[in-house]
Order: C-alpha cells, then sequence, then structure tokens
C-alpha cells in the first residue's frame, strides 16, 4: 500500500488537471479525483494484482473514464442551462495551498475552455489527452470505447474547430494585461463609464453565467465597447462593491466582492491592447470554491 501512496502523491495533481480541463467544474473535478483514488485504492487490495507499468498513463485514462461519462451525462442539462455556461474559474493567489492547485498553463485559460465546451465531449476528450496531456490514440481510443483511427479523427475534428476561434490560444504581455486589468476595476469602482469604454476593444463581447439566479443578467451575449460597459454598471453600479484583479485561469482577472463576499469573477480575454471578451461567473454554485 505504501507504493500506491507514493504513487498518488507523485501523480494525483495530473489527476486533478485531467478533471478539470474535461469537465471545466472544481468540484466535479475534486469528485473524479477522489474517485479515481478510491479506484487506485481498490486495484491495491486486489490478490496478485500485477505493478502498473504506467501508472501516470493509467491515472489518467480512469480519471477520463469517469469524466467523459460526467460530460455524457450533462450534456441535456447544460442545453437547458438559463444563459450562457461558463466553466467555473480557478482564482490563485498567495494563499491557495500547493496541494489546492491545478496546474496552471495554456490549456487552462478560459478563452480554450469556452471553446472546449462548444466540442462533443469525444472530442474535447481526445484533444486534451493527446495535446496536453501526451496520451496514445491506442489509450485514448480504449476510454471511448472506439477504434485508434476514430479517436484521431475525434481529435483532429477538435484541432480544426480550436484553430477556428483563434483567440482561444491567443496571448498577451501579461504586464500590459495587468494595467489594462487594473483600469477596468478601477473604473468599475468609480461608476466610470467612459473609463470601461477605454479599455474595451469596439468589438468587446461579455457573457455572463449566473444559472438564472440574477434575473436581469443578459441571457445572451452583449456585443460592443459601450453596450458591454453600460450593461456591466447597470449590474454592478452602485452596489458598494469592491474589485481585486486576481490571476483567474491563467491570466489577469477580477473578483467583485460585497462585503468580503465573492459575488462575481471576471476572466479577461485581451487583443490589440484592450480587453476584447468578459467572461462573468456570477452563478454562486460555481463560486462556492473561491475564498
Amino acid at each position: 500500500m505504501t507504493d500506491f501512496a507514493d504513487l498518488w502523491t507523485a501523480h494525483r495533481h495530473v489527476v486533478r488537471d485531467v478533471a478539470y480541463r474535461a469537465l471545466g467544474s472544481v468540484a466535479e473535478a475534486e469528485d473524479v479525483t477522489q474517485e479515481t483514488y478510491l479506484r487506485l485504492l481498490a486495484r491495491g487490495d486486489e490478490p496478485d494484482v500485477e505493478p502498473l507499468d504506467e501508472p501516470r498513463a493509467w491515472l489518467i485514462t480512469v480519471a477520463s473514464r469517469l469524466a467523459i461519462d460526467r460530460l455524457r451525462a450533462h450534456e441535456h442539462s447544460r442545453r437547458a442551462y438559463v444563459g450562457p455556461w461558463l466553466p467555473e474559474p480557478i482564482v490563485t493567489d498567495e494563499r491557495t495551498l500547493p496541494e489546492d492547485r491545478v496546474t496552471l498553463d495554456d490549456s487552462v485559460r478560459m478563452a480554450l475552455l469556452v471553446v472546449l465546451e462548444q466540442l462533443t465531449p469525444a472530442e474535447r476528450t481526445a484533444f486534451l489527452l493527446h495535446d496536453v496531456f501526451d496520451l496514445g490514440f491506442d489509450r485514448i481510443a480504449d476510454v471511448l470505447g472506439v477504434s485508434p483511427a476514430s479517436a484521431r479523427q475525434s481529435a483532429s475534428r477538435a484541432r480544426k474547430r480550436i484553430a477556428a476561434q483563434g483567440e482561444a490560444r491567443f496571448s498577451v504581455d501579461p504586464a500590459a494585461a495587468r494595467r489594462l486589468s487594473e483600469r477596468f476595476a478601477a473604473a468599475a469602482s468609480d461608476g466610470d463609464l467612459a473609463g470601461l469604454v477605454a479599455v474595451l476593444a469596439p468589438d468587446a463581447t461579455g457573457h455572463f453565467d449566473s444559472g438564472g439566479v440574477f434575473p436581469d443578467a443578459p441571457a445572451e451575449v452583449v456585443v460592443g465597447a459601450e453596450t458591454v460597459a453600460r450593461q456591466f454598471l447597470a449590474g454592478v453600479g452602485g452596489r458598494g462593491l469592491d474589485f481585486e484583479v486576481a490571476e483567474v485561469n491563467a491570466e489577469p482577472g477580477i473578483i467583485v466582492r460585497r462585503r468580503g463576499r465573492v459575488i462575481s469573477v471576471l476572466a479577461l480575454e485581451f487583443a490589440d491592447d484592450r480587453i476584447s471578451v468578459i467572461h462573468g461567473i456570477g452563478n454562486p454554485k460555481k463560486l462556492a470554491h473561491v475564498r
């Protein structure tokens, strides 16, 4: 059992990483991580069990099967969701314990996760396992229950759909993004419409996920710098809110608090020295993990 404990210590982070990217949910990623651990313990209890030749690949395979089952089960409920469905944000700061951190890299940016939501469960899983976690198509085929050729086709289709959304891989100078986020936060705190418009791209878009909790939240994407700014101020203006710049899914974003309680997290996308997209997550169920 000690060997299994050491194995889990070495690889538990990759299990959580796979589950979060596959599901877009911190809570469900934790559930999948725990269930994967239980599967590992159960394997250790089997008599005459063979050692794992590739423990990392085995754990990723188990976690992926659990995640894709959840993805398929959620397809109907996500289609029926009120307003945009956005992934749960990952907010990190100096208070986040190392063991609680999801690994932050290009594959966890909100822009990419939003595009992944548009893929089928098979496409999403094949792309993540091959392009992000370096699994071969034989193993991916085993996860999906298809042939290796079919798994390869799913990954290829996903790649093409992601490439068509070029902003999903767009990167910006971190210092410039931080300055834009700070200017946005200051203008939001002051209720400054002109200040907000100044940091937004002319064709900026706003998406707000409240899960129907906030009846005034727009159910459709809002387009245009002034329209986005006005809609944003209408939702938060004059309410005694605090706006704090923080790292959200590996990029500068904003935490919105009322009397210390997190009520929204804004994940931002940047292009041409402006904020191009605001992803606002306000569904309380999606913010329960944010301190």
